[in-house]
């Protein structure tokens, strides 16, 4: 019995224990590898974005941050040659447009007199013209040269007259110009720590040319045309300075006069909020769908639901766009299915997406 309980017992409790190994080895790598070969994996599924074209109404209001800056002195010049003779008007005072500033004395030219039998020919007396030189425009003179007896010439710069009036102003890239090709509208500005909002009737937007009258560097001349370009996405930062925040090459000056009465200093930070055309009840697509964005764009037609057939490239026309969708005028109709995303751009992984799936982002 004691044989028993030392020998032929434990051997018998490692035998069950090896068995029970050998069972688990079986199940976990023989049985595993059989089912892996008979069973093979799914394959990762990416799913294609598709979005329908809509009909909807797009309003084109392009927002821009600038800076409230003085209008420049305008320059006074004489107007006629002569000696000053007078002086109305000295700097620091108020003036209006055509109030006199100074007077010059000028020598007329006169025909000597004729030699006579009676006599020698006698030297003409003098004769003298008196002219009002007129102040250009309305303001405060800032300065004024002339002095009593000072000799002066026709269009010599003489002063300068500070109009006391400011603008709102910033520079655009060519994105912001291409949504405000037709004439900017009104615009709402928006002073930083201002009062109230204020209207703006006469926008006006200026390209940055060269000397010689053509379109500088970086002008309309060379077009963007990218997928996703975003050109509807309004300038941010801080007010100050005078390039456009988005790093880009400027290309124009959108500006605003402010109308007179509003309280303004020079420095302030400004919004521009300007209406660039409304299109109502039109067909419209995602940004990100068109490759292109003023005039003529592509644009990818879904093949059929289910039959992975490749996408169709399509020409399209574009209009108005808001910096999210944009107008097709033609070559695109109501509910036709595109890509939401230029086909090419960048993978984009959604943390919601399970794996293996991924849409796709604007072509960086």
């Amino acid at each position: 019995m004691g044989t028993f309980r030392r020998v032929i017992l434990p051997v018998a409790w490692l035998l069950v224990f090896a068995i029970i190994a050998v069972a688990l080895v079986k199940i976990a790598f023989v049985d595993g590898l059989e089912s892996a070969a008979a069973e093979p994996a799914p394959l990762a599924q990416v799913d294609i974005p598709v979005v329908p074209a809509t009909r909807a109404t797009v309003t084109n209001t392009v927002e821009i941050k600038g800076t409230v800056q003085s209008d420049a002195a305008g320059t006074v010049r004489s107007t006629s040659a002569g000696k000053v003779v007078q002086v109305f008007v000295e700097p620091g005072a108020t003036v209006t447009k055509g109030e006199v500033l100074f007077q010059v004395k000028a020598e007329r030219a006169v025909a000597p007199t004729q030699t006579t039998q009676e006599g020698p020919q006698t030297a003409p007396k003098p004769v003298y013209d008196y002219f009002d030189i007129l102040a250009p425009s309305a303001g405060t003179l800032q300065q004024l040269t002339t002095l009593i007896d000072q000799q002066v010439t026709v269009g010599e710069s003489v002063g300068k007259i500070d109009p006391g009036t400011y603008t709102v102003s910033r520079s655009v890239t060519a994105a912001q110009q291409y949504r405000l090709l037709g004439k900017p509208g009104p615009a709402e500005i928006a002073l930083v720590g201002g009062p109230a909002p204020f209207q703006c009737a006469d926008v006006t937007l200026k390209n940055n040319t060269s000397d010689d009258g053509g379109v500088a560097s970086g002008g309309l001349a060379a077009t963007g045309g990218g997928a996703g370009m975003g050109v509807g996405a309004a300038i941010a930062g801080p007010g100050g300075g005078n390039q456009p925040e988005e790093g880009g090459t400027p290309t124009g000056t959108l500006s605003c006069p402010v109308p007179s009465g509003q309280q303004v200093f020079a420095g302030l930070g400004a919004t521009m909020t300007v209406s660039a055309g409304v299109a109502s009840d039109v067909v419209t697509v995602p940004l990100t769908s068109v490759k292109g964005s003023v005039k003529d764009g592509i644009v990818w037609i879904a093949g059929p639901g289910g039959t992975g057939a490749a996408p169709e490239q399509r020409t399209v026309q574009l209009g108005l766009n808001d910096g999210s969708v944009v107008e097709v005028t033609s070559g695109l109709t109501e509910g036709e299915q595109v890509l939401e995303f230029v086909p090419g751009a960048p993978a984009v992984q959604d943390p919601m997406m399970g794996p293996g799936q991924a849409v796709y982002g604007p072509m960086g």
